[in-house]
């Protein structure tokens, strides 16, 4: 089932709370942990507020929508507008990705001498799919929108504060590579009490 209420944010903070406790547990298994809740976040459509899925017309969007004041994870919304993409990248920390709307490409690379390598093919994920990434799982990738006539937004939960972390982009060249801080384009508190 792909629908429920309009912005019932009470799937989003369920998923938290279940986040924050496979965290605390630690170990080497919370990224698949972590992922098989994330198949569950993201089976349903509806609990996304409107605010966290709004695109720019010229850049992706990374939403934030938690971050544990610990600076052990955090969540956002990324927004692809049509044919938007990413450069070559890392994450320097574990991460699950869950595709919420629309389909969304990645591509893995292999760092070495010299041009970054591709790793396989392009791989697509489709709503309600999820995948890890991680220095473990193969961190370096270049993701994009599947449309070029339609917005796509995948979930993704990061084992630290990604708009804080430091991480690089690798020029798809020569790869050289240049240290970057993400920062996030807009905020949500999901348990301000105001909120529904």
């Amino acid at each position: 089932m792909r629908t429920q209420a309009v912005n019932d944010l009470a799937p989003l903070r369920a998923f938290i709370r279940d986040i924050e406790r496979i965290v605390a547990k630690g170990g080497e298994k919370v990224p698949e942990q972590a992922a098989e809740r994330m198949r569950q976040l993201v089976a349903t459509d509806g609990w996304l507020p409107d605010s966290m899925a709004e695109p720019h017309e010229k850049f992706y969007q990374q939403h934030l929508l938690y971050a544990d004041p610990q600076d052990r994870f955090s969540l956002v919304s990324f927004v692809w507008g049509p044919g938007q993409k990413t450069p070559i990248h890392d994450h320097t920390v574990w991460g699950v990705i869950g595709m919420l709307r629309g389909a969304e490409f990645g591509q893995r690379y292999e760092l070495g001498a010299g041009a970054p390598r591709k790793l396989g093919t392009e791989g697509r994920l489709e709503p309600g799919q999820v995948e890890i990434v991680s220095p473990t799982h193969g961190d370096v990738h270049l993701v994009r929108n599947a449309f070029d006539d339609r917005v796509s937004i995948s979930i993704h939960l990061y084992g630290g504060n990604i708009g804080r972390t430091s991480r690089h982009v690798f020029d798809a060249e020569t790869g050289q590579s240049k240290a970057f801080v993400s920062g996030y384009s807009r905020t949500l508190d999901p348990f301000d009490p105001k909120r529904p």
